[in-house]
């Protein structure tokens, strides 16, 4: 199973994943951590990343970046109209009314939607996953913004399912943060002792996250969130691609905004500059070439200039702080009390923010954790903890709600719309609760956001869930309808079951059932399914269900529909008569219609046409690659042709090569440019057949000496072990002489071969074939081996007795005690000499006497 984290940033992406040495940021084909978030569209297949942004300024209208930002928007939201005229892509209405990207792409115009915008570069992060890990990856957690809502976080899991991943949690980015901050800590207060405070600040390229968290031993919790969705690095850098658009305006007179690629780049010079003077305070120049018109541009600019300039955008950094100090009074939270302010983000690097934040605290910042990959540190530590494959720390995780959720329904009794705040802000999450009505034929519920200007866009609603099946009682009475709505682990808002409790009085001398007691199972049922479905959420999640023992029975009262309180008077006798009541649960079917949420016949589409885009990648590199093998030898062998391989090609084969080698660099440049795949390995297999015979006869003549060498070494040292038999030397008298003879048959047809094999090499030139190839002396050495190691390497027959007595000896008793057999010959192991144990050396003599 995979622990892979992805952060799925606005400007760069980062993949990290989980090793027996601990969490690790993996780096991509470029050998680099960051991957651009960035896909571009060609006539042939699809670039992604690193190799999008470099085609972000010559194939400007087909590689979008920034799309991050239109997840569950409208086209017509407000938002995305006034953003369409800064892009340089275009934007394209969705048959559900959602936000496409138009483009060419494989010669066509196409419309993507962001869910398959987002799907390609989380295939890109999924293929890094899968090459440092060295096996397929599914399971993953993927970071979102904490002001996400319900449409935008929908948005993202279904991107996630497109690209063939299975998203075990959506992860608040400030959750992230937190996670991989504290679970190394050691020092952390115990559970029951005063909570760790510590605050976290993201500022990243377009989105400014602030929360504040409690910190106990193995628990984390989420006490408060505020955020900007609005102000990021992009602000600075807009001011600073307006200022040099008025200064080039008048000192070159050049409108840069009429020119897609030339604002492309100045964006790009900007970027660079901003950093540069994040770490320097002097005047800094720009300078581009060929920037317009053929005209070279410079500029400079100062720190001291730049935060002038910056004004209006750094007064915004106070305002998230003051709504989070508010929103943190409500536990008697006061900056005192704060630990510790940590800052991560890109933008969090410029020395008057950090100024502000801190001057705002009162206290020096902190910068334990790395800036640009904490966030996806803390998602691979949250894929560890919900994974079996890895034992991870107990670490309990409590989120909390972004934005209040109320539902509201059609009241029966009277005419109009009732309503209820489920969820408050900063509600802890994930969470279930059960509601009940009292209805007697279906209803509808509508979730929404009930502070729509904290929202990031205008339309407020979650989604519409229409409880079917309801029926009224056989009494006649409005029946009791018990409902499930839950924010589950994504921060995804649900209605997740309706059940209809019948009410049916018994006999007096039938055994009386209680309605509670048998709604408290069904209760804690619920709370169980709650665990499964937040594993590792541990104390945390017991907060919560001692939060949620008291809250079935304020629900009932609060989203009773208003058939009303007269009714629910009328309800009171029978409760009093619980023990003469017993209840049957019927579980109602329920129509969910999220906002924008994908269909799934949609979704099928999208997963289906994915794979066919990577096919159609993956087959492109294949053609290219083939391209570029050719290439490659063209360039390879003309280089060869006048160096190392001159001496093994005649003037006639060499000019033949040289020619087809000079054809075929033109084809390339030319006719060849776009071909099959199968035309390259074609012409490569062309030229091979003049080119690999030159190439062979190098590699012969390079390795052939070492083979003769080789052979001769082999030759002369069964030729002195002959020698040696002959002479009666002790080490071989134990040979048989007619093996003796066979190798020395054997060695002197070898050496009459070999000598004879050098000597006609030795008369031929390097152009032509050789006499004999370096396979064949191999082959021969081989044979010669096989057949007189085993003569010469026979082991001598055994030697009898004198080593037993001495092994007698030492086995035999001392002191009249019988010792134990030697270590070896007690398990009937060889002695020394090779030779079997004798029984004689494994028992003491009996004529010996050691008194």
């Amino acid at each position: 199973m995979s622990v892979v984290g992805f952060d799925v940033g606005f400007l760069n992406c980062y993949v990290a994943v989980a090793r027996a040495g601990g969490i690790e940021t993996v780096a991509n084909e470029y050998s680099d951590r960051c991957t651009p978030a960035c896909v571009s569209f060609g006539p042939r297949n699809r670039s992604i990343g690193a190799a999008a942004k470099s085609q972000v300024v010559t194939n400007c209208k087909n590689t979008v970046q920034g799309f991050k930002r239109f997840h569950g928007r409208a086209f017509s939201d407000p938002y995305i109209q006034s953003l369409k005229s800064s892009l340089v892509y275009d934007l394209a209405q969705m048959p559900s009314g959602t936000t496409g990207i138009k483009v060419m792409y494989m010669e066509e115009e196409k419309v993507f939607s962001i869910e398959q915008v987002t799907a390609m570069l989380l295939t890109k992060m999924k293929e890094t996953a899968e090459h440092a890990l060295k096996k397929p990856v599914a399971d993953c957690v993927v970071s979102v913004p904490c002001y996400y809502t319900d449409a935008e976080r929908r948005s993202v899991v279904d991107a996630a399912q497109i690209a063939g991943l299975n998203c075990l949690r959506l992860m608040n980015e400030t959750t992230a943060v937190a996670l991989a901050y504290g679970i190394y800590k050691q020092d952390l207060p115990a559970p029951e002792e005063k909570p760790r405070i510590v605050v976290f600040v993201d500022i990243g390229h377009s989105g400014y996250q602030t929360s504040v968290c409690a910190f106990n031993k193995g628990k984390l919790k989420i006490l408060a969130t505020a955020c900007d969705p609005e102000l990021g690095g992009k602000d600075f850098d807009e001011m600073l691609v307006r200022h040099f658009c008025e200064e080039f305006g008048k000192k070159y007179k050049l409108d840069v905004k009429t020119k897609p690629r030339a604002l492309v780049r100045l964006y790009q010079e900007c970027e660079k500059l901003k950093k540069l003077m994040s770490a320097n305070s002097s005047d800094l120049p720009l300078n581009i070439e060929c920037f317009m018109n053929d005209i070279d541009v410079s500029g400079k600019l100062n720190r001291g200039q730049f935060e002038e300039m910056c004004a209006d955008v750094l007064a915004r950094v106070e305002a998230p702080l003051h709504n989070l100090m508010e929103q943190a009074s409500e536990y008697q939270l006061k900056k005192e009390d704060i630990y510790a302010v940590e800052i991560v983000g890109g933008a969090s690097r410029i020395p008057s923010v950090k100024e502000r934040i801190s001057k705002f605290f009162g206290k020096e910042l902190s910068t334990t954790l790395n800036a640009d990959e904490a966030v996806a540190r803390g998602c691979a530590l949250q894929c560890a903890i919900l994974s079996p494959a890895f034992k991870v720390r107990e670490f309990s995780i409590t989120d909390a709600v972004a934005y209040p959720i109320s539902l509201k329904w059609n009241s029966a009794a009277e005419e109009g719309l009732s309503d209820c705040e489920v969820f408050p802000k900063n509600h802890a999450a994930p969470f279930s609760k059960v509601l009940t009505f009292y209805r007697r034929e279906p209803f509808s519920l509508e979730a929404y956001y009930n502070t729509p200007k904290e929202l990031p866009y205008p339309d407020p609603t979650i989604g519409q869930f229409v409880i079917q099946k309801v029926v009224p009682q056989a009494s006649g009475e409005s029946s009791k309808v018990k409902v499930k709505v839950r924010v589950n682990i994504h921060g995804i808002f649900s209605v997740s079951s309706a059940s209809l409790v019948e009410v049916q009085k018994t006999e007096e001398g039938e055994e009386p059932m209680d309605t509670e007691q048998q709604s408290t199972p069904e209760k804690e049922e619920e709370k169980e399914t709650d665990q499964d479905e937040t594993k590792a959420q541990g104390d945390g999640q017991k907060e919560m269900e001692e939060e949620k023992k008291t809250l079935p029975e304020n629900e009932e009262m609060e989203t009773s529909p208003e058939e009303s309180k007269t009714e629910k008077k009328s309800d009171q006798p029978p409760q009093a008569k619980k023990p003469k009541v017993k209840t049957k649960v019927l579980e109602l079917p329920i129509e969910n219609s999220p906002q924008w949420e994908l269909a799934i016949d949609m979704l099928n589409l999208f997963v289906e046409n994915e794979g066919k885009m990577i096919m159609q990648d993956k087959l492109e590199k294949e053609r290219n690659d083939a391209k570029n093998y050719v290439e490659e030898y063209v360039y390879d062998m003309r280089d060869k042709l006048h160096g190392r391989l001159e001496k093994f090609v005649s003037e006639a084969d060499r000019d033949i090569l040289s020619l087809q080698l000079e054809d075929t660099e033109n084809w390339l440049y030319e006719d060849g440019e776009d071909q099959p795949k199968q035309q390259y390995i074609d012409k490569l297999a062309e030229l091979k057949k003049l080119g690999q015979p030159i190439q062979e006869r190098y590699m012969e003549s390079e390795e052939r000496p070492r083979a003769f060498d080789d052979m001769g070494k082999q030759i002369q040292m069964y030729m002195k072990i002959v020698e040696a038999y002959k002479t009666k030397e002790e080490q071989y008298d134990h040979l048989d002489q007619e093996d003796i003879n066979k190798v020395d048959k054997m060695v002197n047809d070898g050496m009459i071969w070999m000598n004879s094999k050098m000597n006609q090499q030795s008369k031929l030139s390097l152009t032509v074939e050789p006499a004999v190839r370096v396979r064949e002396i191999q082959d021969k050495t081989k044979e010669l081996y096989s057949t007189c190691n085993p003569i010469v390497t026979k082991p001598k027959p055994k030697v009898e007795l004198p080593k037993d007595d001495k092994a007698g000896e030492q086995n035999g008793p001392v002191n009249g005690q019988e010792k134990a057999p030697a270590e070896g010959t007690e398990k009937g192991t060889a002695d020394s000499t090779g030779n079997p144990p004798s029984t004689e050396s494994t028992n003491p003599r009996p004529d010996m006497d050691l008194d």
